[in-house]
């Protein structure tokens, strides 16, 4: 998996857990979380095809 497909899943998952917790605690702002998470879930998708397709 390319380098920056691993740093996007990374970035998936910390965002996922602080939108746990920030609803966990009443707060909108998750809201925020889950958006970068989807971004950041789609980021991880393209450069994981894109790295499977070059090699």
């Amino acid at each position: 998996m390319p380098r920056l497909a691993l740093y996007a899943l990374v970035v998936c998952a910390l965002s996922v857990a602080a939108a746990v917790v920030s609803f966990a605690q009443g707060s909108l702002l998750g809201i925020v979380w889950v958006l970068l998470a989807g971004l950041s879930s789609n980021m991880c998708w393209y450069y994981a095809r894109r790295g499977k397709a070059r090699g």
